[in-house]
């Protein structure tokens, strides 16, 4: 991604501040030879510097979150290490500036960029490793492996051409058209080159050999394996009514399906979004973006009400009929036509472009075939391992457990954190997986984020104002805090994720207390 630039405020950190004005675990932005630099002191005395601009979307680090020896940005919860300003912490992949820090009698002042030193050998190595989709999991998977100083061969295997890419963005705005074209891929093919990161798109995956560890490709070779990952996320899914093959229904997944859909908007009146669901909504206000009359059909009364609840359902659908989006509910569509959709109640939407956003399904017919054990996902354990030796899934495809429960969740940074974590288990450096959930959605010029997990709950309360863009929303189940949302509150959104991954109750009520 390209980052943000950012205006220099604040203290001239080379010149130097008093140690006094630094407060433990509080970022102090300011600038050091014409670069944004937040200067940060850890609970225990130790001072750090890092550049302040996050390199996901240029989110302001001096708002973040300074927990466990990294510092948390508030945008999109990207992770950086204080110590070497490497990113640790999906979505970002580039590390921030790190810099030195000199003491000088009461003050403190900022020096020279630092190199960060290379990585120790890892404790141990798979003969090769094989990644199976190269998705969010697939992507970091590889590039953690890297960074974890694994010097074995690497083969990433990708259905898709245009993969790896951010894929958050392809129903946000590079749909709606604000995005550029930079933005969307991860890395291109010489980044892959020069890391000596097997990049397979010519071929696919057609099954696994777990017994003699290998896999078969569609171009009849055979790779071995010393460690493999499935992380062949999930498909969307097509209702099967008349029509719904038709050239302008389109289902949103790639980069391909993104693009088809922005060249039938630019020919285009009208759109139906059939699915309420967080794609279908986010790109409704894209198509909106782009100026087309936009219809959504959903069998639900209200939006988003099964993850998010009635309340915050109804300012969503507000949000969107502020803008012009016209809401069909408690309704299905039974026929697609050329121009138009009809309803279940015989009512015609006029639709010269469709989309389907109604869910997806897990793609394990692979897994499947091979033995592995699959129940609504592939099932693994808490280090992402199945019971085949050296395989494990990440991402959309895996169910794993969390929190009591054996879950499968299709958050995209969720998966990019689970192929990190693969990727230092495969090397001898893992541990369970308990990252809390994370996503965010965007809906025109509002961003809700939600952390936590909360497949039921029994009661949720809103505090503040949704309308005003300045509210948190916990969910909670027998009292206890599931997951908490939020829009316009990003530092409290972080400080419930820490208090969540803590198991801090206690914490965590006090800071839903302050709200």
């Amino acid at each position: 991604m390209a980052e943000q630039p950012s205006e220099l405020t604040g203290p001239d950190l080379a010149v130097g501040v008093a140690i006094s004005a630094l407060k433990p675990g509080v970022p102090l932005l300011g600038h050091a030879k014409g670069q944004p630099v937040v200067l940060i002191q850890e609970p225990g005395g130790e001072l750090h510097a890092i550049g302040a601009s996050c390199t996901h979307y240029g989110g302001p680090l001096a708002e973040g979150l300074v927990a466990d020896r990294t510092i948390r940005c508030p945008w999109h919860h990207a992770r950086f290490d204080l110590a070497t300003g490497r990113a640790v912490g999906a979505p970002a992949l580039n590390p921030v500036p790190c810099y030195r820090v000199e003491r000088q009698g009461g003050s403190v002042r900022v020096g020279s960029p630092r190199v960060e030193a290379a990585k120790e050998p890892p404790p141990v190595s798979p003969s090769s490793v094989v990644i199976v989709g190269a998705g969010p999991a697939g992507a970091f998977c590889a590039e953690t492996l890297r960074h974890e100083g694994f010097t074995g061969r690497i083969t990433l295997v990708g259905d898709d051409p245009s993969d790896p890419v951010d894929r958050p963005n392809l129903s946000k705005d590079y749909l709606a058209g604000t995005a550029p074209e930079e933005w969307i891929p991860l890395r291109d093919a010489d980044f892959y080159r020069e890391r000596e990161i097997a990049l397979v798109r010519t071929a696919v995956v057609t099954g696994l050999d777990l017994a003699g560890r290998n896999v078969r490709l569609s171009d009849a070779r055979a790779i071995s394996y010393g460690a493999l990952l499935l992380a062949t996320g999930a498909e969307p899914i097509r209702l099967p009514i008349p029509g719904g093959d038709l050239p302008h229904v389109r289902t949103l997944r790639t980069l391909a399906d993104s693009r088809a859909i922005i060249a039938k908007a630019s020919q285009a009146r009208s759109a139906v979004v059939i699915g309420a669901s967080f794609i279908g909504l986010e790109v409704a206000a894209s198509l909106r973006v782009r100026g087309l009359e936009v219809t959504v059909v959903a069998p639900e009364a209200v939006p988003l009400e099964r993850v998010l609840g009635a309340e915050v359902g109804r300012y969503v659908r507000r949000l969107h009929e502020a803008r012009g989006v016209k809401f069909q509910l408690g309704r299905k569509p039974e026929q697609i036509a050329g121009n138009d959709v009809t309803l279940d109640d015989d009512t015609a939407i006029p639709g010269e472009l469709v989309v389907m956003g109604v869910g997806v399904r897990p793609r394990v017919q692979l897994a499947e075939a091979a033995g592995l054990e699959v129940d609504r996902g592939i099932v693994v354990d808490d280090k992402l391992r199945t019971k085949a030796p050296d395989v494990y899934a990440a991402g959309d495809v895996a169910r794993y457990p969390h929190d009591g429960a054996m879950v499968r969740i299709e958050h995209w940074v969720v998966a990019a954190r689970q192929g990190q974590a693969v990727a230092r288990e495969m090397v001898g450096r893992g541990r369970p997986f308990r990252d809390v959930p994370f996503f965010w959605s965007a809906h025109y010029n509002t961003t809700i984020g939600y952390v936590g997990h909360a497949e039921h709950w029994d009661a949720s309360e809103v505090k503040g104002s949704l309308d005003n863009g300045n509210a948190c929303v916990i969910y909670r189940d027998a009292g206890r805090v599931r997951a908490v949302a939020t829009v316009g509150r990003d530092r409290v959104l972080l400080e419930a994720e820490q208090a969540l991954a803590e198991a801090d109750a206690g914490k965590l009520e006090r800071i839903i207390s302050q709200q």
